[in-house]
This record gives structure tokens, C-alpha cells and sequence, in this order.
């Protein structure tokens, strides 16, 4: 499919040109990593605004980056919890239900949630990081060279050997 200027087109691109010239507005989408902003009028009065802008994936969803190397604030709807997240998530409610006596053992958790023992364990275990580790899996800026087997493992008792494991600096 082409359009009035004789350029090739994919359906997106069609249909997304087709809708813009039923409004009489012909929107052009291109990215670029470079450049300054700028906004440039056409002889016949529409107007162009250009920003240089950088997609960066971050926990499986995209952010643009702008120039100057902010990003536009997250949305609440916008977020899904990483599997880290997930992770401390499930350990503490499942160290819930042993202190509340809902549950008598890691076993009997496995049990009734149809997985391995070890692994309710090492979820466990990822209640007893320190409370920096906790904050940064929560906003999501450890390393990414961090995995859950890192923190879950046989984790040190004192948190500032946890963050040597991982290569954090002391707090």
C-alpha cells in the first residue's frame, strides 16, 4: 500500500495516514536519538515539533527518554510488578501465614500451593534482606546483573554481606 506521495506503507502506517487525512491533519511519527528540539511552520501554517527522544526498555515495559535524560513519570496503571517484586511479595505472605499459624511449615505452604518445597523456601529467605536491597527490588534499580538465585540462595545473615554478594555498597 503506498500513499498520496507514492511511499510504501504497512497496514499501521495506512490506517493510522487515513485517519489523520479524514481529520485533514497528516501526522509523520519518526524517532530520532539526536538533535535539539525544534518546532518548524510550513507555508501553509501546520506546524512541525521535533524532539529528540530515546526508548529504553526497564522491567519489560518501554520509557522515553528525553534529551536531557528524564523520563515521564510512571503511571500506577502503567507498572506490573517485576518478578523479583513478585517474589519478595510471595515470601512475605507466605512468612505471614507461619506466624499467624494459618500454615505450620514451608511444607504444608508447598503443599497447598501445588510447588517445591525449596522454592517456598528461598521465597522465604527474601524476607530477611536488608532494608536497602528490599527498598531498591521495590523501585526496581538493583543491578541487572542481580538475579533472584543472588538473593534467595542461602543469603548471608548480616545484611552489609549481603550487599558485598551483590555488589552493593554499604547503606
Amino acid at each position: 500500500m503506498t500513499n498520496s506521495s507514492g511511499t510504501n506503507l504497512d497496514s499501521r502506517q495506512a490506517g493510522r495516514e487515513a485517519a489523520d487525512s479524514r481529520d485533514g491533519v497528516r501526522n509523520d511519527i519518526r524517532i530520532q536519538k539526536t538533535g535539539e528540539p525544534d518546532i518548524l511552520q510550513t507555508s501553509d501554517g501546520r506546524l512541525t515539533l521535533s524532539v529528540p527522544i530515546q526508548i529504553k526498555r526497564r522491567s519489560g515495559r518501554k520509557l522515553v527518554t528525553l534529551p536531557n535524560g528524564e523520563t515521564a513519570p510512571v503511571r500506577p496503571w502503567d507498572m506490573t510488578p517485576t518478578p523479583l517484586q513478585l517474589a519478595l511479595a510471595r515470601g512475605h505472605r507466605w512468612l505471614a501465614m507461619l506466624e499467624s499459624g494459618e500454615a505450620k511449615s514451608l511444607k504444608e505452604i508447598a503443599a497447598r500451593e501445588g510447588i517445591d518445597n525449596s522454592y517456598v523456601s528461598r521465597m522465604v529467605n527474601l524476607t530477611t534482606l536488608a532494608p536497602d536491597i528490599v527498598v531498591a527490588i521495590l523501585d526496581d534499580t538493583l543491578p541487572n546483573h542481580v538475579t533472584l538465585f543472588d538473593l534467595a540462595v542461602d543469603p548471608p545473615a548480616l545484611w552489609e554481606e549481603q550487599r558485598a554478594r551483590i555488589g552493593l555498597g554499604s547503606a
